[in-house]
């Protein structure tokens, strides 16, 4: 069966300093894998590599079976590969309803005059169809990072990126976007990347994790056979 995502020997640097080495990692439909590791080695320019917001410096990119790492973000995007930065990054000035069809344009490329917030997000999110006429500047966190998510649903992909979802959310909306994702997963096939620091959400949520340390996955195995004890010493390496 070919994998949603395979990277092959994929390395990458910022200038001449590199900063990836020969990452090796495979993604299925519906299943979960965790990156994990301290600040600084790598985890958020990987999901920058395989989103195409970044260049790879050698290896190979594969999105079931075909080579993408030339192409784009936006060409990414149109073969159904979604990223929800760190930091939200949503537009403070326009509203939860305005967030989702400007990203549902700039992946289609046409603007949209349907109004309101698409069944399947706003069942998935249904605090987004009560707050859908608020500035998203207004938002709290929580708030954000469901319109975040959302909006990369926006164009229905077949592979989500994300970089620390649970960063700056209080612990009863953790919950709810960890119900969200699994949700996400399992009725729409979704396969996940997630980069993450909070470990006991990490082994929750993911099928697999992969421990990164000075730009190279040093370990990678199923969550299921192990634990974040037994591999924390790792992750502060």
């Amino acid at each position: 069966m070919t994998a949603l995502l395979s990277l092959r020997g994929v390395g990458a640097a910022y200038g001449k300093a590199p900063v990836l080495f020969g990452v090796e990692l495979d993604a299925a439909p519906g299943a979960a894998t965790a990156i994990l590791g301290r600040n600084g080695v790598g985890k958020t320019t990987l999901l920058r590599v395989i989103m195409g917001l970044h260049r790879t410096a050698q290896g190979e990119i594969l999105l079931n079976g075909e080579a993408v790492g030339t192409l784009s973000a936006h060409r990414r995007a149109r073969l159904g590969v979604g990223f929800v930065p760190q930091g939200r990054h949503v537009f403070p000035h326009l509203t939860v309803e305005e967030n989702l069809r400007v990203g549902l344009s700039a992946l289609t490329g046409r603007k949209t005059k349907d109004t309101g917030i698409p069944d399947y997000i706003a069942d998935l999110f249904p605090k987004l169809t009560q707050i859908a006429r608020r500035q998203a500047g207004y938002l709290s966190g929580g708030e954000q990072q469901q319109l975040a998510i959302g909006r990369a649903l926006a164009g229905r992909p077949r592979l989500l990126l994300l970089d620390e979802p649970t960063e700056g959310v209080q612990p009863s909306v953790v919950q709810q976007i960890q119900e969200v994702l699994g949700r996400i997963r399992t009725e729409l096939g979704v396969g996940i990347i997630i980069v993450e620091q909070n470990l006991d959400f990490a082994w929750r949520f993911a099928d697999r994790y992969a421990v990164m340390q000075r730009g190279r996955i040093v370990s990678q195995g199923a969550t299921a056979d192990s634990s974040p004890s037994a591999i924390s010493h790792l992750i502060h390496v």
